[in-house]
């Protein structure tokens, strides 16, 4: 850890706007020696920070910022895209949490590197476990609280790496109190996954087809080419091979909507207005605000502009081949140690819920066969309203969120918060969650999601 530092500061709300009254951090961890500079922000719990877990949040892309999760999705205030002003979020996950958001790798959002790049998620892991010991050593008012790593879309990769770093070390080796993660519309495993998007596009994953018949029998050809061509990148680990192998299968999958036919990836109800696989992602409203000199220094941000997602880091990953990788392998010893939440809005494309249920199931590990078995059920809020359905066996829980998007706390900031509410419960409840078989999701009769 010698060659890392962490430098921050206690953020003024009165001078950005976001969430007046909650006790702030902002900062940078620091590795000097490889020039690499990780920005986070930090925000208390609004309910009893000193007794509330405490979650890091990441954004995918790879390239995208964790800013987008915190001011269109989940956080504390949300930016309002006709006013250009923030607003209070009544959802927000800092409702019984602290949150805390880390743009990374280096050059992502605001944080940055003149020398260095990140070209890999288990590169990126490294430096997430350094911040987070440096984080919870600065602050260790919040480091015996439960710790969750929570994460969507590309995040599908770094949830599990970087719980897996983490879980590498003994407890009394760290001072991360890891409990559970949770992961929403992630690309964890791709072999599985790529099967599901003709499934998706052409009317079995709830929504009517997208696509033509004829369109439909072309992808569902094109995708058993890309499954081989998954399977072989995995089997040689080549990342030229596996770089080849995601510009095709995105072509064969993503290029049918998005570029053709214009359909928004991240929601398969809408139409885009340019056609395109960025539809509905660069244009969120935030660039200006988040560039304005008087918001940039009362949070010490520096380095590069920031924008949405760096499309540059975006191909260094993609270069390395580590877009093809098999995340979910990772999940089976993650399970023998924390409870791990899958959940997916069902119209979303991208990562759709379809593919996540199946890799969910195609799970190689000692819970398979009672977690295949066990049914869906709906999930409610307290109000009674149905908004998804869920299954739940040995610490492995699945849920679908009706009638959401790739951003599942955006589209349904209710329904997400009342999952989120009730699993934090649920992880709290056990008092071991090393022995996965007590671990029971909140969804029984007796106990059901509440907000």
């Amino acid at each position: 850890m010698h060659n890392y530092s962490m430098r921050g500061r206690v953020v003024d709300p009165s001078s950005t706007g976001v969430d007046p009254g909650v006790k702030q951090y902002s900062g940078y961890l620091d590795d000097d020696k490889n020039d690499k500079h990780l920005f986070f922000w930090f925000f208390e719990s609004r309910s009893k920070p000193e007794n509330d877990p405490v979650i890091l949040w990441l954004n995918g892309g790879p390239g995208c910022s964790s800013m987008i999760g915190l001011f269109t999705s989940l956080g504390p205030s949300l930016i309002d895209k006709n006013t250009g002003s923030f607003k209070r979020n009544q959802w927000s996950w800092n409702n019984n949490a602290s949150v805390l958001f880390i743009d990374q790798p280096v050059n992502v959002g605001y944080s940055y590197s003149k020398t260095n790049s990140t070209t890999n998620t288990l590169t990126a892991g490294k430096d997430i476990y350094a911040l987070l010991t440096l984080f919870f050593q600065k602050f260790p008012q919040y480091s015996k609280q439960d710790f969750h790593i929570a994460g969507e879309s590309y995040a599908g990769h770094y949830v599990p790496a970087f719980a897996k770093e983490i879980l590498s070390r003994k407890p009394t080796e760290r001072n991360i109190n890891l409990k559970s993660i949770m992961i929403g519309n992630g690309i964890i495993d791709p072999l599985t996954q790529y099967k599901y998007y003709q499934p998706m596009a052409c009317g079995e994953g709830g929504y009517p087809s997208v696509l033509e018949p004829s369109d439909c029998k072309v992808m569902k050809n094109e995708t058993e080419k890309c499954i081989s061509m998954i399977s072989n990148c995995q089997k040689n680990k080549n990342a030229t091979e596996c770089n080849e192998t995601e510009g095709f299968c995105n072509g064969a999958t993503m290029g049918h909507l998005g570029g053709k036919d214009g359909r928004n990836l991240y929601d398969i109800r809408q139409q885009c207005d340019t056609p395109g696989v960025t539809c509905d992602v660069q244009d969120i409203g935030i660039q200006k605000y988040l560039n304005k000199a008087s918001f940039l220094k009362a949070i010490g941000a520096q380095g590069n502009a920031w924008d949405v997602c760096n499309m540059d880091v975006h191909a260094l990953f993609s270069k390395s081949g580590d877009w093809m990788q098999p995340f979910h392998e990772s999940i089976p010893g993650i399970l023998e140690q924390i409870p791990v939440l899958i959940y997916a809005g069902d119209a979303d494309f991208i990562c759709n819920w379809l593919g996540n249920k199946a890799w969910t199931e195609a799970l190689p590990w000692k819970g398979k066969n009672d977690y295949n078995e066990a049914p869906m059920k709906p999930f409610k809020t307290k109000s009674g309203k149905e908004v998804g359905q869920t299954k739940n066996s040995s610490g492995l829980t699945f849920t679908r969120i009706y009638k959401a998007g790739h951003a599942a706390p955006a589209d349904q900031p209710e329904a997400a918060f009342t999952m989120l509410t009730a699993w934090l419960a649920s992880v709290k409840s056990v008092r071991n969650t090393r022995d996965s078989a007590n671990f029971k999701f909140g969804i029984s009769e007796q106990h059901q999601y509440y907000s």
